[in-house]
This record gives C-alpha cells, structure tokens and sequence, in this order.
C-alpha cells in the first residue's frame, strides 16, 4: 500500500482495529438471515508526510450509497454551530447576495440554508441521494456527486466559481485527497476564499478517540500535513481555529496562493508549532495508541459482565458510526445491549452493523427503563444528557467510554 498523497510505502501501522463491517451499513430485519461482509480496519501513519490513513478495502461510492442513513440536521449542536458559522462569514468575510457559496458534502442542507435564508446564492454537492432529496425539499440547489478535478471543471465550464467553498467533515472522507484539493483550485474565484473542518489529529491521539475511525474515513489529519497538502496544489492556509466539535476539530481558511488577500495569521505559525513541539512529525507521536484502545475494550467488557452479574440492564443511545466502530472492536452484541435509541427515522427499526442491535425511538427508553445508557456520540454528550435527564427519575445512569470509561 502506498500513501495517498506522497505515494510513499506505508509500512508503519497506526492502530489494527481488527474486522468490522462498515459503520453505517444498517440492516434491515432480511439482511440479518444474509452473511454480513467485515473489511479489516487497520490504519497505517506515512513516516514521509506524516498522514494517517486507511486501506481502502471499501471503495466510496459503496459507502455513500443511495441510502446513507446519516443526516445532518438530527443534531441541535451541530445546527447551532452551522448557523454561526455563517454569521461569521456574513460579518467578517463579506459574504452576500452577490457571492456564491459552495458546500461539498452538504449532506440535507444543514448548513447551507441558513445561507439561503440569507438571500445568499448557494449550491451543494453531495453524493448519497437520501440526503440530497431533503436538501432540494428546502430548496437548496444540490448537484448529486462526488467531488473532484471532474465536476470541478464542469462547474467552471458552467461559469460556476464560489466565492466561498467550504466543505466540513469531508476532506478526510475522501479517498483520492489529492484530486479532491486540485478540483478546490479548479472552482474557487481567483480572490475566493476556502474552508475546511475536520477532526485534528492531535485530539484523536491525546484523547483516545479510536472509536472515530471508521471505512468513511480514509484520512486523519494534523495541521501540518494538511499544511502539504493544500500547498501542493497552489492552495495557502492563512488562518485556523481549534474547534471543540467532533471531540476537538479544525477550521482552515486557504485561499490561492496568487491572491492578495488575507495575509497569514499567527494562529497559523503558532498551531505549525504546537505540532512540531507535540512531536507529530516524529512517528514516536504515533506510537502506543493502540495500547490506549485495548484498554477502553478491556474495562467495557468488564463493565458489561458486572452489569450482566448485577442483573442490570443497559442501552444505547445515538446509532453513531463511532459507536458501530466501537462495539465491533469489542465483539459486543445484541444479548449484552438490549437496544440503542436514535432520532433518526431512517436508522429506527434497522440493526446495528456488526453487533445486530435494534435502533429504536426514543419512546422505548420510558418504557424500558435501562439502568445504564451508554452515550456513544459522547462529542454531544452534554446535549443528550440534558435532553435525557429524565432516567434520573428511575435511578438510571450515563456512561460515556471516551477518553475512559465513565458513569455520570
């Protein structure tokens, strides 16, 4: 396997999560009589640019089907961060009716109408079909694809060039990350501006987040290694933030290498140092992250089997791809967790890949009355927790696993 920017042979392994199906591949009651396909999940560090990566074992456009069951607005969170953020880039960055804002990814359209409500001109692109019909029902323009030098040049070719292209939670989905950033270069204005999000590496390992790799994610990424890769294509970052989303993520800024605005910020030159002080262009930095998974599998499965001794009973709540990644690498099933709660319509009454554990309404929590309810989106664990306050009534308790394993 080589890397998929520098074409580097990876030989150094990150984490072996061992074989797990695909995180967001539900079953239907019929699929649980079919044999259900498991991909390795193993994850290589590229000791020449650094960049943290899986083998592709499940190509993308199986992943982002038709009907991919993740939707973006089910979280309050995330909206209320989407809705900011196009504050800030209607303040500060003078986005208005005259601009044309480019989402990649952009899922049910969760971002981009506030844009629209706005009266700012939009357009989305987005791959899985489920997501993009929700989208156009709010009448956001969605073009219904992946992105990559290809649509990049058709879109220019339609005279389509954003003002503002951004994408969150995208630029480490995709699996040819070097023709996904040339095609940013194809569509941005000369003067245009880029933004990106996407959960920082640093965080992963500090905090122990393994449950957030997953097939989707082909890429996990530092500052500094996003730094190479926007460079190579003519692309600048002249500005970051750190995030508290998603456990810890970064928003850059890029722009053309050529244009005049938007000089580089010191966040920049200070975030470039805080890597380099961390040790993450060493593959010392990388070294014993696995050691910190097996530890979060060893105290689960003694919670479980103390919980199964006391006669507790214990659910889920949130049908995350990270809770997917997480159950399987502990080998936990259906007769341990009686069921996982979820919002989402379109992920109630299927089963959890893997673990074959039923997603159900909420409703069956006030009927069920667990003793335990693990929170597997433990990102938005302050959220759940408050909307969820009830189970205090009957005595029942959060646990969260990430960092460790905690009951609140």
């Amino acid at each position: 396997m080589k890397c998929r920017f520098c074409n580097h042979v990876l030989t150094k392994v990150f984490v072996d999560l061992g074989q797990s199906p695909p995180s967001n591949s539900f079953l239907s009651k019929e699929d649980l009589l079919k044999k259900e396909v498991f991909y390795p999940l193993k994850i290589y560090v590229c000791d020449s640019c650094f960049l943290v990566q899986v083998d592709e074992v499940k190509k993308a456009e199986e992943i982002f089907s038709k009907d991919y069951v993740y939707f973006s607005s089910m979280s309050r969170t995330w909206l209320e961060h989407s809705c900011k953020y196009v504050q800030k880039m209607i303040s500060d960055y003078a986005i208005s009716k005259k601009s044309l804002v480019v989402e990649i990814a952009s899922n049910d359209g969760y971002l981009l109408q506030y844009f629209k409500k706005n009266g700012v001109p939009v357009l989305g692109i987005e791959p899985t079909h489920s997501t993009s019909q929700v989208a156009r029902n709010k009448g956001i323009e969605t073009r219904e694809s992946f992105f990559g030098i290809q649509l990049a040049a058709e879109l220019a070719g339609e005279g389509k060039h954003a003002d503002l292209l951004l994408g969150n939670n995208v630029l480490a989905h995709v699996p040819d990350i070097n023709d996904f950033v040339a095609g940013l270069h194809i569509l941005l204005k000369p003067e245009g501006m880029i933004t990106m999000e996407f959960p920082h590496l640093l965080q992963m390992v500090q905090n122990n987040q393994f449950d957030t790799i997953y097939h989707e994610h082909f890429s996990y990424l530092s500052f500094s290694t996003v730094k190479r890769i926007f460079a190579k294509h003519r692309l600048e970052l002249f500005d970051v933030e750190e995030l508290p989303t998603h456990g810890g993520s970064l928003r850059v800024y890029a722009k053309h290498q050529s244009a005049k605005l938007h000089p580089v910020t010191n966040a920049v030159v200070e975030l470039l140092q805080k890597e380099e002080s961390m040790g993450m262009n060493n593959l010392l930095f990388y070294e014993g992250f696995e050691r910190k998974a097996l530890q979060i599998k060893t105290d689960f499965l003694k919670f479980l089997s103390e919980a199964e001794k006391q006669g507790k009973t214990i659910a889920g709540y949130g049908a995350a791809a990270k809770g997917n990644t997480l159950l399987n690498y502990c080998g936990v099933s259906s007769g341990q967790i009686s069921f996982v709660v979820d919002a989402a319509p379109s992920k109630q009454g299927k089963f959890l890949p893997g673990s074959h554990i039923p997603v159900v309404p909420e409703s069956e929590l006030v009927k069920s009355r667990p003793d335990f309810i693990l929170i597997f989106p433990w990102n938005i664990r302050t959220e759940i927790v408050s909307q969820l306050s009830y189970i205090r009534e009957w005595g029942g308790k959060f646990v969260i696993l990430i960092p460790n394993l905690q009951i609140l």
